[in-house]
């Protein structure tokens, strides 16, 4: 499971490698990027849905903001694992700066 930051910990695009590489027709996604979705891309889901990793919330927002672009069906045949890794980066681009700095101080 490899997840990387492309510009820094706090940027607004990241990559998820999967763990279960997806087959869509002749072709295998082993990684899509995700980016921050604005706030106008969460409409049809709620942020406690989101927050709960519910699957029809992230199903609905993943297309939106998935490099390649993962379908409905794409999200359905994806491994456990790898829905949850996506489910988490969703949850990290919607924590607000001062949760994550709460979350893990500098000493």
């Amino acid at each position: 499971m490899t997840e990387t930051a492309i510009l820094s910990s706090s940027t607004s695009l990241r990559i998820v490698t999967f763990d279960f590489p997806l087959k869509v027709g002749n072709a295998t996604i082993e990684s899509v990027q995700v980016r921050k979705p604005a706030s106008g891309e969460l409409r049809g889901t709620t942020m406690m849905a989101l927050s709960q990793l519910d699957y029809t919330a992230l199903e609905t927002l993943l297309p939106r903001i998935t490099t390649p672009q993962l379908t409905k069906h794409d999200i359905g045949q994806l491994d456990p694992a790898d829905f949850m890794q996506l489910g988490g980066e969703v949850m990290d681009f919607l924590l607000p700066k001062s949760a994550k700095d709460a979350a893990s101080p500098t000493t």
